[in-house]
């Protein structure tokens, strides 16, 4: 029987397992809930879940026993730091590896080769490998110290402003907005309901697509687009020509995506913004056949 191999891209909002075989056949994909391990406490199941029940997803859309070995599996997981906070995954495979979700998003939209990714998301971070292997992460400093030019950090960023313009006796047409949208009746019942755990992060990223269509929350869109950019030259800065990925739900937003990519044109004449080659599950899967020695095939699905 062939060799089988995983790459799992563990997520804020969800987790995304893809199978192969030994000649780079994708046989399928399994999805399960939130892998990060933000504020978990040590009895927290949450990544050993998220990994076990994407894996048995995609193996039972494969078709494959639920308990099948693998030869390796490499999972990305948001915000490792590579440390488990809670419950250990066990995963039936014979050389398992985690790290942080930059390096298998790079992998898969880069096809391995060398560039530099930035990731606009619930969160965001640019992470960069050049022709030497050398690594460089930067921004990436999470909810609470950055997350500068992503769906949360803009939400963040644009209720603390209503918030304070309340304070100074203003009430912006926003501000009514985000209650609605949060079913709440003030700003400060929303700040309660955050600061409690009952508006999760993600749920505050959410609203984005609507608060973007205010220009308050635009322009402050434009600021993080800037910001990313800037970081996109700092890794980028020893590549000759680097090619440039830009992934993340948050640019679908074609302002926010054509700032970043304006701005770091500007910024690295000769550097190539490109689509996306593999997702970052995919990108998870060519790490694990390097795991055991293998070149990473071509993918297929």
């Amino acid at each position: 029987m062939s060799l089988l191999f995983a790459g799992i891209d563990g997520g804020q909002s969800s987790t995304v397992a893809a199978i192969a075989d030994e000649t780079g056949r994708i046989l399928a994909r399994g999805n399960a809930g939130p892998a990060d391990e933000i504020g978990v406490n040590p009895d927290s199941s949450r990544l050993r879940d998220a990994l076990a029940g994407a894996l048995a997803d995609a193996c039972s859309r494969a078709g494959l026993p639920p308990h099948s070995e693998f030869a390796a599996i490499v999972a990305g997981i948001s915000g490792y730091e590579g440390r488990i906070y809670g419950v250990t995954p066990k995963l039936a495979t014979q050389r398992i590896a985690l790290m942080h979700d930059a390096p298998i998003a790079h992998a898969g939209a880069l096809g391995g080769s060398p560039g530099v990714i930035a990731i606009a998301g619930t969160g965001s971070v640019v992470y960069a490998r050049d022709e030497r292997g050398e690594e460089r992460t930067l921004g990436g400093w999470g909810p609470l110290f950055g997350d500068e030019g992503s769906a949360f950090g803009v939400v963040r960023e644009g209720i603390a402003t209503l918030m304070r313009a309340q304070d100074d006796g203003t009430n912006e047409p926003e501000a009514a907005a985000a209650c609605e949208f949060f079913s709440v009746q003030t700003l400060r019942e929303l700040a309660r309901a955050a600061y409690a755990g009952e508006v999760s992060r993600d749920r505050l990223a959410s609203f984005a697509p609507v608060a973007l269509k205010f220009a308050l929350f635009a322009q402050i869109a434009l600021r993080g687009a800037d910001r990313l950019a800037r970081l996109i030259h700092a890794a980028a800065a020893p590549m000759r020509s680097p090619r440039i990925a830009l992934l993340g739900g948050f640019f679908a937003d074609e302002p926010f995506r054509a700032r970043v990519a304006a701005r770091a044109g500007e910024l690295l004449p000769g550097a190539q913004i490109v689509e996306p080659r593999y997702d970052a599950a995919a990108g998870a899967l060519l790490l694990a056949y390097r795991e055991i020695g293998r070149a990473a095939p071509e993918l297929s699905e």
